[in-house]
């Protein structure tokens, strides 16, 4: 069984302590979020985990699994969306600017990989387009890559940019040719649109990508257990 810890990290930027659960002993770090809402330990609890246990007992990685915030951002109903967004960039701030410098000292490192699933796809796919320079692997399963549905209709420059299928598109592709981007779906996957379409922006600008469609199955756990040992071992097998 890999090693499995919980931690506290406490950010300045947003003045809590972000809980944190880590699994392995050693390897490259995978920075990973849960679903809509999800605890930090929902990956584990699910089993996304478990399906790649062999790498993470092997030292080949080490999984950082991270609270987000969307109860307090782009979830939250109560307050304007102007706020809600601020307050998701809080998190992104908090990510880039705290904890992966923390994961860059922990493992002399300068990139990272990134992961989830769901809307755990889309903060792990937001990330990797916004920072690309901190990115050697996304793994995006059955992500999003919009936030307009939860903005009530406003829009600034803050919601543009936490939005990859519109700032991708007026970016230089040069910056992301480095990475490894895995763009995972389904034929009944609710994500199966959204995913077709960033791997379209992704081929139209010639960006090398893994766009990886199954049959017959939908959105949720079984598919995500299902692919994500395919393309971590595709990497670090």
């Amino acid at each position: 069984m890999p090693r499995i810890e919980h931690t506290d990290f406490y950010s300045h930027i947003l003045g809590i302590s972000v809980p944190v659960e880590i699994t392995g002993h050693y390897g490259y770090p995978v920075l990973m979020f849960p679903t809509s809402q999800g605890s930090y330990t929902q990956n584990h609890d699910f089993k996304l985990n478990e399906s790649i246990s062999w790498f993470t007992n092997e030292g080949r990685l080490k999984l950082y699994n991270v609270q987000t915030i969307d109860k307090l951002s782009l979830y939250n109903k109560n307050i304007h969306p102007a706020e809600r967004i601020r307050n998701y960039e809080l998190f992104v701030q908090f990510l880039v600017k705290e904890y992966v410098p923390y994961l860059q000292k922990q493992h002399q490192t300068h990139r990272i990989a990134i992961a989830g699933a769901s809307f755990g796809g889309y903060h792990s796919a937001n990330f990797a387009f916004r920072f690309p320079d901190l990115v050697s692997h996304l793994f995006c399963l059955s992500g999003a890559f919009d936030i307009r549905s939860f903005m009530d209709g406003y829009s600034d420059d803050l919601v543009y940019f936490n939005c990859p299928r519109e700032f991708v598109k007026n970016d230089e592709a040069w910056k992301y040719r480095h990475m490894h981007i895995v763009l995972s779906t389904s034929d009944q996957d609710i994500c199966l649109g959204p995913t077709q379409e960033m791997a379209a922006i992704l081929s139209e600008k010639s960006i090398d990508h893994w766009y990886d469609e199954r049959k017959w199955i939908s959105h949720d756990w079984p598919l995500w257990r299902m692919v994500f040992p395919n393309f971590v071992g595709r990497f670090f097998g």
